[in-house]
């Protein structure tokens, strides 16, 4: 007689093994602002963020937050010794912080980003533009949604 358990008696101690050791992880809902300075941590460090230089246009009403517009613009000559190095997207509510990261460099032409986020609810929008001087510049918008999105969790 072999000592060796088969294969049924190998997936129940493994299943049983799995299920004593299962672990739950409790996401949020909606980021906190907390969370979200602590994303703008993570892309600028400890250098300070300037308004100003970005435009960030974004409708101040929403009637549905699974499709929002959003435009950002950076006034920058766009040349190989000053240009925008990357644009961030920033929000308040969502599930997740940091909703678009662009990189850009001086052959884009223009530092112009146009495209649609979702937004689970009515809150701040904040863009912030990396420069090739090393300076951060932002904006904010607020946004009133009144048919929230990213209500699912992640």
């Amino acid at each position: 007689m072999d000592a060796r358990p088969d294969r049924r008696q190998f997936l129940r101690v493994a299943a049983g093994a799995a299920a004593g050791s299962v672990l739950l992880t409790v996401v949020p809902a909606r980021a906190t602002p907390a969370a979200t300075l602590e994303a703008i941590r993570q892309v600028t460090g400890s250098a300070p963020v300037q308004p100003g230089k970005v435009s960030l246009t974004l409708p101040p009403l929403s009637e549905n937050g699974n499709s929002v517009p959003l435009e950002i613009r950076v006034d920058s000559p766009m040349t190989e010794a000053a240009h925008v190095k990357s644009i961030h997207v920033f929000t308040e509510k969502n599930p997740q912080p940091n909703v678009v990261d662009v990189h850009l460099g001086p052959r884009a032409g223009r530092a112009v980003v146009a495209t649609r986020i979702r937004l689970a609810d009515s809150q701040t929008v904040t863009a912030i533009a990396a420069l090739s001087d090393g300076t951060f510049w932002s904006a904010s918008v607020g946004v009133v949604v009144t048919i929230a999105a990213c209500a699912e969790e992640l």
